[in-house]
């Protein structure tokens, strides 16, 4: 495969389950690396070897957001608060900084009565906006998003697209992959679509891709 994305781009990862759009993100956000070929980001090759540089890898996660289609996996302490405040007290933020900081997300994202609680026991809408709060603190460059609306009402729907749609006018690049055609459109404007061979077969404006039924029913993403 051959994949260019640029600063600033709101792209959609299209496939049906199993054709590789987690691996890729994951890729992507420096968890797992190609076996062949080579994956650039922001000029320098993003390798295993590289990585383990800290100062490389320290610099390359402060520029890139990871949202995991299963928040679970993404919160591990034992408030909200902590939850929130980890990510900043590994970069030596000040108490006070990360304090305020924190402050300022909750009421942006409306999550202040959520402050003290374990985030085990927050309904999935409230875990995904932890998991959000948590990326957004290290003021990512680029927001990289696996599955955003799974299990999502209709009404954290609106306000994460919503949410979406304004920090992608703020200039954050925007990668996401979704099973929810009725949303996507409303997330990105470039479409990248695979076959079930892990093949690229389109990528185009994704107006362009959502109104091919045929290449959509080729790909097995719809019926």
């Amino acid at each position: 495969m051959n994949l260019t994305i640029h600063s600033g781009e709101a792209v959609s990862i299209l496939g049906a389950n199993g054709c590789g759009k987690s691996t890729l993100l994951k890729m992507f956000s420096g968890l797992l690396f190609p076996s062949s070929g080579k994956l650039m980001a922001f000029g320098e090759e993003l390798t295993a070897h590289s990585m383990r540089n800290d100062s490389f890898a320290h610099q390359y996660h402060r520029r890139i957001g990871f949202i995991f289609q299963d928040s679970d996996v993404q919160l591990f302490c034992n408030s909200v608060e902590e939850e929130l405040a980890f990510g900043l007290l590994q970069l030596d933020f000040s108490a006070s900084e990360t304090r305020s900081r924190i402050n300022d997300i909750v009421k942006l994202l409306g999550i202040e009565h959520l402050i003290n609680k374990t985030p085990f026991k927050l309904s999935g809408g409230e875990k995904k906006k932890v998991a959000i709060a948590a990326t957004l603190l290290m003021n990512p460059e680029v927001l990289i998003l696996d599955e955003p609306t799974n299990a999502l009402d209709p009404k954290t729907q609106q306000w994460l697209v919503q949410l979406l749609n304004h920090l992608h006018q703020a200039g954050k690049t925007l990668i996401v992959t979704t099973h929810n055609l009725d949303l996507v459109g409303q997330l990105t404007t470039r479409g990248v679509l695979f076959n079930e061979m892990h093949q690229i077969v389109a990528d185009d404006e994704l107006s362009k891709i959502m109104t091919n039924h045929d290449l959509l029913r080729q790909v097995n993403l719809i019926y």
